[in-house]
């Protein structure tokens, strides 16, 4: 992964409508998780989510938006912000580019509201005549390459919670290897629909109903955490060859210099502790780092009992005794999890760390469970922090693991 440079960024989340607003809420320490304004609300157990605040037809206009589902509208917006900041707007510029994009559901709101309709209606039914080209998990990655006429390899991945950061990896190295000079890449989820979260309730991970502040329910590594909170959104990213970002005297935010994929095969949903060290080492072993140059890891950190304990131990197996000197927070506590897009958005908060000396921290966490016992960055961010190197982890259902290392760019 030499010579890989990060020149665009671009968010649509829950706690920022824009990268700015990403990095200041990250900084606050401010949630992103609220209650449900929905009609199916009272029908769930734990009626709150991380929500985007803002609405995409203001950036994409009401026509656009009827003929696309809500995760394809939400990575067109963020992949806006990455392309402009990025300085590749103008026509032409993109067009050997490729595109790879995570998504671990596709277009769920669509594809439910037309089984509703099915089930409802049976054969008097009207389902939407854009339903396959709305709900197919390739539909973001289409929209982004007609958006900027790319015309390189377009690829969509599905691997649960570490499609993103797989999308990243791979373009990562297809840019490395010299096949295309720039990729256009990220991850997007929208799944706040009734059945995903009646199907994430009877799992039994999903947070259990909070008395308090909906706000509060995300506590990764706390010994009251009680599960992960579903969130929506998208992240993306350009990457972009150095001969090319130097051609063009773009701005380099980091250079993507690690990325380790690695697989459980143990247990479809339990972590394994081993498939995670193997994907840590081999990102480590890619940037041609030691662990000790990490200053920074952006963890998995769901706040679920199991997978916190798993990554708790997995760090320190790879890290050694540079485990306790490291800080380590999970951004989901105020994002919550975005699945398919969770790597990405997480990379770009492990990227500002880089950019801004600010590491952000792990909200709720005010009773730390015993076995979690690294440094968490506990409710308050630190300021003034230099890093050369940072980690990303991103760990998934199907035993799929994703770990990205970004390097310090040109200063």
């Amino acid at each position: 992964m030499r010579g890989v440079c990060v020149t665009g960024l671009g968010v649509f989340a829950p706690i920022g409508d824009d990268v700015a607003g990403f990095a200041a809420s990250l900084a606050a320490g401010r949630s992103g998780i609220r209650a449900l304004q929905s009609p199916f609300a009272p029908r769930v157990a734990f009626n709150a989510a991380g929500i985007v605040g803002g609405d995409p037809a203001a950036v994409l206009g009401k026509a656009r938006i009827a003929a696309l589902d809500r995760v394809t509208a939400l990575a067109l917006v963020a992949a806006r912000e990455a392309v402009t900041d990025a300085g590749l707007g103008a026509p032409g510029a993109l067009d050997e580019a490729a595109v790879y994009v995570g998504t671990g559901m596709g277009g769920q709101a669509s594809i439910e509201a037309s089984y509703e309709e099915l089930m409802l209606r049976g054969a008097e039914a009207r389902i939407n005549p854009l339903l396959v080209v709305k709900g197919m998990n390739n539909a973001a990655a289409a929209g982004v390459a007609l958006d900027y006429r790319c015309h390189g390899p377009n690829l969509t991945f599905s691997t649960a919670c570490s499609s993103s950061a797989l999308a990243i990896g791979e373009a990562g190295r297809l840019v490395a290897s010299a096949a295309v000079d720039i990729a256009i890449v990220g991850g997007t989820e929208a799944l706040l629909t009734l059945g995903m979260f009646k199907a994430w309730e009877a799992m039994r991970t999903l947070a259990v109903p909070d008395r308090g502040d909906p706000s509060t329910a995300c506590r990764p590594f706390a010994a009251d955490r009680t599960g992960l909170v579903l969130a929506e959104g998208a992240a993306f990213l350009v990457l972009e060859s150095e001969s090319s970002a130097r051609r063009r005297g773009a701005r380099v935010h980091a250079r993507l210099t690690g990325y380790g994929a690695r697989n459980d095969a143990t247990h479809l949903t339990k972590p394994d502790v081993q498939g995670q060290c193997r994907a840590m080492q081999a990102a480590l072993d890619d940037a041609g780092i030691g662990a000790g140059d990490i200053g920074y890891i952006n963890a998995h950190g769901t706040a679920t009992i199991a997978g916190d304990l798993a990554e708790t131990e997995s760090i320190k197996q790879v890290f050694g005794a540079a485990a306790r000197g490291v800080p380590v927070s999970s951004t989901k506590s105020m994002h919550g999890h975005l699945i398919g897009a969770a790597g990405a958005l997480e990379l770009i908060a492990a990227l500002l760390v880089l950019r801004d000396g600010v590491v952000p921290p792990t909200i709720n966490l005010h009773r730390p469970d015993p076995a979690c016992d690294l440094d968490y960055v506990p409710n308050v961010a630190r300021r003034g922090v230099r890093v050369d190197h940072v980690m990303s982890n991103s760990f998934a259902f199907g035993g799929s693991n994703a770990v990205l290392i970004a390097s310090r760019g040109d200063d």
